[in-house]
C-alpha cells in the first residue's frame, strides 16, 4: 500500500484527546495533526518521537495532517488504523495469503449483522462465503533488542469483542470466519493476546477458536513511501 506522498518529518510534541497530535515540522512549523487511532498508543507517544505526518489536499479539512508514522525502538511504527484493511486486500488481491485463495469475488466493508460490518467479505461458487476481520497491532512491551512480542489489545474493547461473536456466528451459519491480526512494525517475531489488559477479549477469542474461527498473524515490510503484509508471525495461545 502506497502512503500519500510527501510525508512530512517532525517531532511528536503530545497526543491529547486520543485523536490529536501536536507536532513540530522539520521546517520549524508547530502543527496539531489527526491521530487516527483510537488506542492507548502505549510507548507510541513519547514527547520528542520521531513522526511523518501526510497532507490532505482537501480544504474542507479542519486538519490537514494525518499522522502516519512514529519511530520507536529503532524502527518505523504504522499507527494509522484506516490502513491495515487496505494492505491485506492488497496482499490477498496478490495471492500473498494462502489461505484466502481460490475466492472469486472480494468486497469490503460489509453489514453482516445486526451491530457488525465486516472489513472483507470473500465470496465463491464452491468455497462459499469467507468472512474476514482485521486487527490493527502495534503494541510491544517485551524489552528484547529485536525479535519481540507484539500484543493485541492495546486498551480494552467491547467492540473487538462483539466482532468474534459475529464472526463465530457466521461459522454456525455454515460460513468460514478469518481473524487477522496486522503487525505495523518489523521488530516482531511473535504475536499474543494482552490477556492483561482485556481478559474479556482473550476469553472471547479463545471461544471463537474452540468453534471453529481461523487466526492469522502478519507483520509488515514499513518504509516510508509504503507498507506491506511481510511474514507470517507465531501466534503465542499460552
Amino acid at each position: 500500500m502506497q502512503l500519500p506522498k510527501p510525508l512530512y518529518c517532525g517531532a511528536l510534541i503530545k497526543r491529547y484527546k486520543r485523536f490529536l497530535a501536536d507536532i513540530r515540522l522539520e521546517s520549524g512549523e508547530n502543527i496539531t495533526a489527526h491521530c487516527p487511532n483510537p488506542g492507548r498508543m502505549t510507548g507510541l507517544s513519547k514527547s520528542g518521537s520521531r513522526v511523518w505526518v501526510s497532507c490532505s489536499p482537501n480544504p474542507n479539512r479542519k486538519l490537514p495532517f494525518t499522522l502516519e508514522l512514529i519511530e520507536a525502538d529503532g524502527g518505523l511504527v504504522g499507527v494509522n488504523t484506516h490502513h491495515p484493511n487496505k494492505i491485506v486486500r492488497e496482499a490477498i488481491e496478490a495471492h500473498k495469503i494462502a489461505q484466502l485463495e481460490g475466492y472469486d469475488s472480494l468486497r469490503t466493508e460489509v453489514n453482516y449483522a445486526e451491530r457488525s460490518r465486516v472489513d472483507i467479505l470473500l465470496e465463491d461458487e464452491k468455497l462459499g462465503r469467507c468472512w474476514v476481520e482485521v486487527k490493527n497491532v502495534h503494541l510491544r512491551r517485551d524489552n528484547r533488542k529485536s525479535n519481540g512480542i507484539a500484543e493485541f489489545p492495546d486498551s480494552v474493547t467491547a467492540r473487538g469483542s462483539r466482532h468474534i461473536e459475529d464472526l463465530t456466528d457466521r461459522i454456525k451459519l455454515g460460513d468460514k470466519s478469518v481473524l487477522i491480526f496486522l503487525i505495523q512494525r518489523m521488530d516482531c517475531k511473535d504475536f499474543k493476546i494482552a490477556r492483561d489488559i482485556d481478559p474479556q477479549y482473550h476469553e472471547t477469542l479463545l471461544r471463537g477458536m474452540e468453534n471453529g474461527l481461523e487466526v492469522l498473524c502478519f507483520d509488515t515490510n514499513i518504509t516510508l513511501s509504503c507498507i506491506s503484509l511481510r511474514n507470517s508471525i507465531t501466534f503465542c495461545t499460552s
